[in-house]
Parts: structure tokens; C-alpha cells; sequence
């Protein structure tokens, strides 16, 4: 009775068993698909047809689309879980039945390996930033060169893993499907030779991005001005690099174009203000007081982390220009508070020479009227 009992109970928990993981594997597959359908989703919509000149009803019709391509994945995904489960259970139910055993079939075969790599895949796509936030990292309230070194080496580096990574992937999958990767491979580089001459700007972009990182020339965090555009590097990698400038606009230039790039916050900064004064005042007793008020910004200690350990020069008389003579003063800043430094002395300059009665010249013009006797 025990052994009749044993050969009745354990087949059935272990049906019970396949079942379940039948409904849980259909339940995260539709949930995986359902996800890469809904990333798609998210790019631009085209348009459905030539007359539709409504950017909102294409692309609400795009979304019926998408919608609708979720609910065809899910009605696939549980067609083939019932198949297989009345495969398994030996139903005789007809085409499900055959429909299984093909299934079965495909999955000893191809498809357990498939998903396997698969799986592979995505948790090692997911793992390379968890990994790489764990690269220590200087972090410092002042900025440094390591700290922007360090941000560009792990961006690029993610970047490169990620590739590595899905290509990997990729070819073992096509591998497991009976694929000749090898041939692939030769007909790729076949390909991709004769790509090249249409793709020489993208070449220029990755070659001219090495140099940049090797040379440590700029990185994430910096201020840079290339051709014109001046902005902070917000993202960096060997095809392009990404500026933000003042106005909040991304700008996103391709490596090849960057051929003279000034860099505005690299180890040390200067503040340059040139302070106008009238020609009837005394200039000596302006230098005084520029110099002075030079000396008090200097060591006040709300703005001396501010500065670096050179202390501040004033130059002299720089310019007679038509309506004032033009003091020059330099402030040797950390980086990237050479013009917080400068505003705070125009502000202080402006208040010291009212109180001190020194005229702050402005452009004006004499109009003398002849008579006629």
C-alpha cells in the first residue's frame, strides 16, 4: 500500500511542481516582453500615414499600436504555457497536444540554453554600474583633478563593458540557435571593411576620443569652451562629448570637431577685473584703495578657501582710455571660482570707491554751441 501510494503521490507533486513553474516562467517572460515592448514604445513615433499631419493622433494611434503588440506577446507567451502543460499532463487535446511536444522539443534542444544566456546576459548588463559604483571614488567638497579623472575613466569604462557584454551575448546566443559564428564573424568584417570608408567620421570620433582621455586633456566635471561653445562637460565617451552651458541648452559635439578645446578649470583659475577710474582723481590714492580692498577680500575668512596660496596682484595703471585710467588687478583662484571671485570684488570695489568720493567714470559727450556775434 505504501509503495502504491508513493507511485501515485509523487507523480502528481511533481506535476503540480512543473506547472507551477510553467506559469511562473510564462508570467516573467510576458513580463520581460511586455518591458522591451514598452522601451520601444518610448521612442519617437512615425507617422502612420501621409495625411495624418496630427503629431497627437499619430502618436496616439502609435500607442493603440504598442498596445496592442503587448496583448499579442501575452496571448503568445500563455498559448505556449497551455500548450506545454497539456503536453505534460497528456491531455488529448488537439493541436495543443502537438504544439507541445514541439515546444518540449525546442526547449531540451535550443531553449533552456537560450534563456539561460539570456539571463546571463541581462544580469550582467545590470551588474557592470552596481559593480562599478564600487570603484572608490574621491569625493571632495573642493574640485580636483582625480575627482574629474576618475568620473570620465568610470563613464567610459561602463560604456565599454556594456558593449562587450550585449556582443558577447549576442554571439553565444546566435551560437546556441546553430548559427556559424565564425562565418558570421568573417562576413561582419567584411562588412564592416567596407562600412568604414562610410563611416570615417565615426572612426575620427573614437580615435580623437582616446587622445582626449588618454592625455587627460578634459572630463566629466569640467569647463571648456570648443569651437565656440562653452559649457560644463556633463557626460563624456570616445564618440562625442556633452556640454551644458549657462543657459541650461545641451549641446552634444562629435570628438572629430573638437580641434582647439580652452579649458577654463584645470588645476588653478585667475579673476582679471580692471577697475575704471576718472582722470581728475588722484591715481595714486586709487591704487591705495584698490589695493586695500585687494588685501581685505583676500583674507576674509568667508572667501579665503577661495583662493589659492599666490596672493593677489595689483598690476598698476593698465590703460588710458578715452574716459578713464584702467587698474588691473589678478586673483589666482581654485578652480572654477575665478568668477564668483570677480563679482564679489566689482561689488565691494563699486561700494569702497562711492565711500571714498572716487569718480567711477562713463562714457559722456561735450556739445559746445558758437555764437554769432
Amino acid at each position: 500500500m505504501p509503495i502504491a501510494l508513493a507511485s501515485v503521490v509523487s507523480p502528481l507533486w511533481w506535476k503540480v511542481l512543473l506547472g507551477l513553474a510553467v506559469l511562473a516562467l510564462a508570467y516573467w517572460a510576458g513580463r520581460a516582453g511586455n518591458r522591451l515592448i514598452g522601451f520601444a514604445a518610448r521612442f519617437p513615433a512615425l507617422p502612420v500615414a501621409e495625411e495624418v499631419s496630427d503629431d497627437l493622433i499619430s502618436e496616439e494611434r502609435s500607442q493603440r499600436y504598442w498596445r496592442l503588440a503587448g496583448l499579442l506577446w501575452w496571448a503568445a507567451v500563455g498559448l505556449g504555457a497551455f500548450s506545454f502543460l497539456v503536453q505534460a499532463y497528456g491531455l488529448p487535446i488537439e493541436p495543443f497536444a502537438t504544439w507541445g511536444r514541439q515546444l518540449s522539443a525546442w526547449l531540451g534542444a535550443k531553449g533552456l540554453t537560450g534563456l539561460l544566456i539570456l539571463t546571463l546576459l541581462f544580469l550582467a548588463y545590470r551588474a557592470i554600474p552596481r559593480l562599478l559604483g564600487r570603484i572608490p571614488v574621491p569625493v571632495s567638497v573642493e574640485f580636483s583633478r582625480q575627482q574629474v579623472r576618475a568620473q570620465t575613466l568610470k563613464g567610459v569604462l561602463e560604456t565599454v563593458l556594456r558593449v562587450l557584454v550585449i556582443a558577447l551575448g549576442g554571439l553565444l546566443l546566435l551560437s546556441n540557435l546553430g548559427l556559424n559564428v565564425t562565418t558570421l564573424l568573417a562576413g561582419a568584417g567584411v562588412v564592416g571593411l567596407a562600412g568604414s570608408f562610410a563611416a570615417q567620421n565615426l572612426i575620427r570620433d573614437v580615435i580623437n576620443g582616446f587622445f582626449i582621455l588618454l592625455e587627460d586633456q578634459y572630463g566629466v566635471g569640467d569647463i571648456v569652451n570648443i569651437g565656440g561653445t562653452g559649457g560644463v562637460v556633463e557626460r563624456f565617451n570616445l564618440r562625442l562629448t556633452v556640454l551644458r552651458d549657462l543657459e541650461g541648452r545641451v549641446h552634444f559635439i562629435p570628438n572629430s570637431q573638437v580641434q582647439q578645446v580652452t579649458v577654463m578649470s584645470r588645476d588653478w583659475a585667475r579673476a582679471l577685473v580692471d577697475v575704471s577710474v576718472a582722470y581728475k582723481e588722484d591715481v595714486d590714492r586709487a591704487l591705495e584703495v584698490v589695493r586695500d580692498e585687494v588685501e581685505q577680500l583676500y583674507h576674509d575668512p568667508g572667501w579665503r578657501d577661495r583662493f589659492t596660496a599666490e596672493a593677489p596682484q595689483v598690476l598698476g595703471v593698465d590703460q588710458l582710455t578715452d574716459s578713464a585710467v584702467v587698474i588691473r588687478v589678478l586673483f589666482n583662484t581654485r578652480p572654477k571660482e575665478q568668477w564668483d571671485v570677480a563679482r564679489e570684488f566689482r561689488r565691494r570695489i563699486k561700494n569702497r570707491l562711492d565711500a571714498e568720493g572716487i569718480e567711477i567714470p562713463f562714457p559722456q559727450t561735450q556739445v559746445w554751441l558758437a555764437s554769432k556775434s
